[in-house]
């Protein structure tokens, strides 16, 4: 289990920022980037969950203010990457969405197109800031959100799982992996078991950082 991570590490961008109108009510519930600043690899979110305040130290990012470190995916990736060898001082994470997407009965809902494109400004900072080998997105929005800034059709996301694609205007290699939500139900859909789905992601993480 990797430690939690030092609050100190937050990386806020904007903090006044309101671009997206139906976000604005949402603002207290904010998870910005966190991790080395020189890391390998930069892991995009969709957005925060809502979290669960009486949960311990892994709360959800709009508790901690931090991305994916909820108990459930922040735990499942950054276990993840710990498996296919890149631990905690090699990873930066963030999320395509940094305010919590608020559904009519208070859950969280899928990013909007129009939030994602209002928030690419601060992830495509951050990606400059870090200058990674890889961006490695997690779920289809947090694809989207490169994929679209690079005008490169997605088609179906699982398709492009585990294919790295080059993002020529960010100068990184993307790669499309599974939400940890969606792991366990999509990775045997796509031939894997879990030790192969990690293997897969070492070796192409290995080729690019």
């Amino acid at each position: 289990m990797p430690a939690f991570p030092d609050p100190d590490s937050r990386n806020v961008l904007e903090p006044d920022c309101s671009r997206c109108p139906d976000l604005v009510e949402c603002r207290e519930r904010i998870a910005w980037g966190n991790g080395p600043l020189d890391a390998d690899v930069v892991v995009v979110g969709e957005a925060p969950a809502y979290g669960n305040a009486d949960a311990d130290r892994w709360r959800g990012g709009n508790w901690t203010g931090m991305a994916y470190t909820s108990r459930h995916s922040g735990r499942r990736v950054r276990n993840l990457f710990a498996a296919a060898g890149y631990g905690p001082d090699d990873c930066y994470f963030t999320n395509a969405v940094k305010c919590f997407p608020e559904g009519d009965d208070g859950s969280n809902r899928e990013p909007r197109p129009e939030e994602r494109a209002n928030c690419f400004d601060h992830l495509r900072t951050e990606i400059a800031q870090v200058d990674p080998g890889v961006v490695a997105t997690t779920g289809k929005h947090a694809t989207a959100a490169l994929l679209e800034f690079e005008s490169i059709p997605m088609d179906r996301f699982l398709d492009r799982v585990l294919d790295p694609v080059d993002c020529k205007r960010l100068g990184v290699t993307a790669l499309p992996l599974l939400h940890p939500s969606y792991e366990n139900v999509w990775q045997a859909r796509l031939g894997y078991d879990r030790e192969e789905y990690v293997a897969a992601v070492a070796v192409r993480l290995d080729a690019h950082v």
